[in-house]
Order: structure tokens, then C-alpha cells, then sequence
């Protein structure tokens, strides 16, 4: 089987040195039957902290690509993916660069891989969820969605048993070719993050499965800080900025996913957005009441 590894990063040299470092050596103590031929493509979207030098000293293996430093994480993985679309790999596993393996990951998701082709009847995407180093909380992984007008989910971690998740996060994904032949890569338009949700409805809408493995794959933190702390006390041209920036709130980004998949939602947002702009002191006190409501 000859998978290839997926990643983007920009500026974090460690992390994606370890998250690589543990690559390898799962792959180097992966026991199991079938047989691994292992790549690795990485866009290096214009860092400045010299990880691009660190990963050809350390890894000379890694196939390494350039981006514009304007891809972000989205197009950084499409950038990544459509060059090993020319090697015609059997699996391509999405990787975050902040993700470090565990020794199971590849026995796991290739057990997945056999659970949805006996049991579900066709190859599927396959996730490994990841857990905080110092909780063991899951973190990244696959959710349910509750209530598709209100866009409520449920988490789901890792239970000892495969789980159908509507939902997905490319921290961990393994994604057949016969996926890749069906749906083709992560969509085009999304600035940073949506693009692995996006592909995981589009599995859904196609009936391919979308399935968590039963044990934690690895750990990643999530230290993405509270986006809204100091939102109200923007100037407006700062809000402007936050709200559009990829980084940020990816305003256009979340309208174009809503009205691709949650067309019922989008005339709703599209006045939240102008609320979040005009308003947010309203804005910010109303998402403070809903989240002391849901606990």
C-alpha cells in the first residue's frame, strides 16, 4: 500500500518537526500485514523561522513544495495533495503539523479502513481523533450535528468502536484514492479552516462513510484562544479585519460553506455578520448569555 502523508505549516518549526518525527517512526513500527510505502508532501507556505531548512537536514526524504505565504492551512493542504495526486497513491493521510503520532495510528486507521469496506460496504474516510497531553480529552476528531438550522454538534471521542460522524477534522484523515475518484481533494475557496468540514459533508452527501477509529491516534492541543475576548473593543477598521482575515473569523469562507450546505442559514448570517460589525458589544453579550445557557 502506498500512502502519502499530506501537510502545510507556516512558522513552526518544532511542531513540525516533531509532528514528522512521529511519523516516521510509526511508520518504522507498524507491524501489521499489509505492507506501507510511505511519501511525505509538505508546502512550507513562506516560513521565516527556517523550518524549510530543518525538514531537508532532518528529513531529506520529505518531498517539500513552496507556497505564496497566502495559502494558508486550506490551500497549503490542496497545494500538498494535488502534487501527490501525480504519484497515484493507494491512501492519502491529512496531517496537521502541530499533531504528534502515536505508534497505533497506522494499525488503527487501516482497521477502520477494512471495518468500512466489510462492514459498510465501500471504502470510507477514516479519523483519528487526538486527545490534550495533559487532560486526555479529545480535542480534534469527528462530530455529530444536532440541529443543522441552530448548527449544533456533539464531539464525539473515541469509545472502542467506530463511529459514523457527520463532521470532520483533518488533524488525522485517511482518505482512499476511490474517495479521491468520487469527490476529488478538499475544496477550492476556503481561505484556512471549513475545508475539512466541507469534504466530510461532501463524503456524507455522496454516502461515503466518514468514521472515527475506536483508540486516540495521537495528541494536539487546542490552543486556539477565545476569538471574541477583546472583539468588542476594536476599532471598527480592526473588526472589519478580524472578521474577513483567514485567520481571524474567515467571514467569507463560513458564508460560502453555509450556503453550500446550510442554505437555510445563510440569510441569517449574513445580518449576524453585520451585527458582529456594528454591534458587538450586543454581539458579544449575547454569545456570552448562550454559552452560560448550554452549560
Amino acid at each position: 500500500m502506498r500512502i502519502a502523508g499530506i501537510y502545510t505549516c507556516f512558522n513552526r518549526k518544532q511542531k513540525t518537526l516533531n509532528s514528522l518525527s512521529t511519523l516516521y517512526q510509526s511508520h518504522a513500527k507498524y507491524e501489521g500485514e499489509t505492507a506501507i510505502e510511505l511519501d511525505v508532501f509538505l508546502t512550507d507556505d513562506g516560513s521565516t523561522d527556517g523550518t524549510s531548512e530543518a525538514v531537508r537536514e532532518q528529513f531529506p526524504d520529505v518531498i517539500l513544495l513552496s507556497g505564496s505565504g497566502n495559502l494558508f492551512w486550506a490551500e497549503g493542504m490542496r497545494n500538498s495533495w494535488n502534487e501527490a495526486l501525480k504519484g497515484n497513491y493507494d491512501v492519502y493521510l491529512l496531517l496537521n503539523d502541530d499533531v504528534e503520532l502515536y505508534e497505533n495510528v497506522f494499525s488503527q486507521l487501516l482497521k477502520c479502513h477494512g471495518h468500512c469496506i466489510e462492514n459498510l460496504g465501500r471504502p470510507g474516510i477514516c479519523i483519528g481523533a487526538t486527545e490534550d497531553r495533559k487532560t486526555q480529552l479529545v480535542t480534534y476528531s469527528g462530530s455529530i450535528i444536532l440541529n443543522k438550522f441552530l448548527y449544533t454538534q456533539k464531539r464525539l471521542a473515541p469509545n472502542g468502536g467506530y463511529q459514523k460522524c457527520d463532521l470532520a477534522n483533518a488533524n488525522i484523515m485517511y482518505v482512499p484514492k476511490e474517495v479521491v475518484e468520487k469527490i476529488g481533494i478538499l475544496s477550492s475557496g476556503y481561505s484556512h479552516g471549513i475545508a475539512d468540514y466541507d469534504y466530510s459533508l461532501m463524503a456524507n452527501k455522496n454516502k461515503i462513510p466518514v468514521v472515527i477509529a475506536p483508540e486516540y491516534c495521537g495528541h494536539c492541543e487546542n490552543d486556539h484562544a477565545d476569538i471574541y475576548e477583546d472583539f468588542s473593543t476594536l476599532t471598527l477598521k480592526e473588526r472589519r479585519e478580524k472578521l474577513y482575515k483567514p485567520t481571524g473569523l474567515a467571514y467569507e469562507s463560513y458564508l460560502k460553506y453555509m450556503k453550500k450546505f446550510f442554505p437555510m442559514r445563510y440569510p441569517f448570517l449574513v445580518i449576524v455578520g453585520w451585527i458582529k460589525l456594528y454591534f458587538p458589544k450586543f454581539y458579544v453579550n449575547f454569545l456570552s448569555r448562550k454559552n452560560r445557557y448550554r452549560k
